[in-house]
């Protein structure tokens, strides 16, 4: 069959760089909010037989809102309802507020993320290592909790409200170790109040009004606030445990020092900005960069810097969740086997259990907030993340190929079609031609030639990234998988070609 890639032009190559990945369904967003009546149906099973108090939800598409929902009640003993706009303490969820003042200050050059904890500690200069090879810690050891610290739940949560001159005599008592620094994952909420203190000992001011100052406001988070005494008691989701088959209010902790691991009130439309941002990160790109940190910080915080475990989870069909586990700065880092890459948080404390879940590629985040005592809400995601993917609607955006890669594409198509060397070799990368001779690769290719006949229809091709892809050629008898990786040269040349082929049977 004739080519259709044509004769390869002469020109002087460029690498010219590719565009940003892009959604390509016009109907995508039309098609997630098909779930939403569905997702308001789980959720109100979800309250009932959890015996939650009150719920609200929201999902966030493209960086804007689209669902919000509220069910239950705010405060039992006046039946007062949940509303959109109703205040929930997000527990543990305010880390990442802390692990993006610290990046803040990193990026301001007041500090280094290696920078060992003493220098701002003094009180560590003294501190006993479990062992006399132990790593000094650092402040990237308590952004990725790897300190070696003990898991602290739930005793990090009853310390909320210690004044800094306890806190200064705890720091100065030392702190046991479960493992050497810099070992393994282990979840300290404590590590994280020291980073809180660190946040105020560098910025100058208290981490709370730091991170309200060059976080929330910029934002827009006007309804996100650290002490409850700022909180409206209209407005205030009462917190409660379950007990004795009733709802038993839960007196809330108060701001304090080691408040940095889970203080936050916020609420969905507000937390909803948080997202957009977080998510705005994706992907990278040339369009003006605004915001409390840079984009490129913002993806840094959405990155794997701790391999924390593999977790299996059932699902109502009878399969199994499966995901990879670590943690980034201040967040939850996943690549689940249904969706990959994932980021999320949860958070509990006495009187209220919350999660978020954001998918950097897909565009989409979901935040749900409740008002009792350690609700572990984050298992209904997966039951939302599934309604959502049954719409068709959650798709990642479409990788872009460089247009050198579509080009070099065309002159292995060519080659494939005509088996004429010359333009094959000529854009080709020093390893091609050793890793594997000519003589071989045209031996290679006529027999796929000889078994499968003569080429019927070329597929688009499918970048892998930018610079790597492949495409399937349709024969008479079967298929050709061709798969192509350029190499670092500028410009760019075919340094691996993988022929595929696969009979009809």
């Amino acid at each position: 069959m004739p080519t259709r890639f044509g004769k390869s032009p002469k020109k002087v190559f460029a690498y010219e760089y590719p565009s940003p990945p892009q959604f390509t369904d016009p109907a995508r967003r039309e098609k997630l909010a098909a779930a939403f009546p569905e997702i308001h149906r789980v959720l109100e099973e979800y309250l009932n037989e959890q015996h939650i108090p009150g719920i609200a939800l929201g999902v966030v598409i493209d960086g804007e809102l689209a669902y919000v929902d509220a069910f239950g009640l705010r405060h039992v003993e006046t039946n007062a309802p949940v509303m959109p706009e109703t205040v929930f303490r997000i527990a543990s969820m305010s880390k990442s507020f802390v692990a993006m003042a610290i990046l803040k200050l990193r990026d301001e050059k007041k500090l280094r993320l290696d920078d060992p904890v003493a220098k701002y500690i003094p009180e560590f200069k003294k501190l006993k290592y479990p062992t006399a090879d132990s790593s000094a810690l650092t402040i990237r050891h308590l952004l990725t909790m790897s300190p070696g610290f003990p898991e602290d739940n739930p005793w990090g949560d009853r310390q909320m409200a210690i004044r800094e001159r306890e806190f200064t005599n705890w720091l100065r008592a030392g702190i046991p170790f479960s493992n050497a620094p810099n070992v393994t994952f282990e979840y300290s909420n404590y590590g994280y109040a020291i980073l809180g203190r660190i946040v105020t000992l560098v910025s100058g001011t208290t981490f709370q009004k730091y991170i309200t100052r060059i976080i929330l406001k910029p934002l827009g988070m006007h309804a996100t606030v650290w002490d409850k005494k700022n909180v409206s008691s209209e407005m205030l989701a009462q917190g409660y445990r379950y007990e004795d088959d009733q709802f038993k209010p839960e007196p809330i902790l108060s701001d304090g020092a080691f408040a940095a691991m889970a203080g936050l009130f916020t609420t969905i439309p507000d937390f909803a900005h948080y997202m957009s941002f977080l998510l705005n990160a994706f992907p990278p790109r040339d369009d003006l960069d605004v915001g409390p940190v840079e984009r490129a910080t913002a993806r840094e915080m959405q990155q794997l810097q701790r391999y924390e475990e593999l977790v299996e989870r059932p699902l109502q069909d009878n399969n199994v969740w499966r995901a990879v586990a670590g943690y980034g700065f201040g967040l939850a880092i996943w690549h689940d086997q249904r969706l990959g890459y994932g980021v999320s948080h949860g958070g509990g404390l006495p009187g209220y259990g919350s999660y978020y879940y954001l998918l950097p590629h897909h565009g989409v985040g979901i935040a749900a907030f409740t008002n009792r005592t350690y609700s572990r809400v984050g298992l209904l995601f997966n039951r939302v993340l599934e309604l959502l993917a049954s719409t068709g609607g959650l798709q990642a955006r479409k990788i872009i190929p460089a247009p050198i890669l579509l080009e070099l594409r065309g002159v292995v198509q060519r080659w494939l079609e005509t088996t004429d060397d010359g333009e094959l070799t000529a854009r080709a990368a020093d390893n091609f031609l050793l890793d594997r001779d000519l003589a071989h690769r045209r031996a290679e290719l006529e027999k796929i030639r000889t078994d499968l006949g003569a080429f019927v229809r070329v597929g688009e091709i499918e970048a892998v990234n930018a610079l790597r892809g492949k495409w399937v050629i349709e024969c008479e008898r079967g298929w050709l998988d061709v798969f192509l990786t350029l190499a670092p040269t500028m410009p760019p040349t075919i340094q691996m070609l993988n022929l595929t082929p696969r009979a009809k049977t």
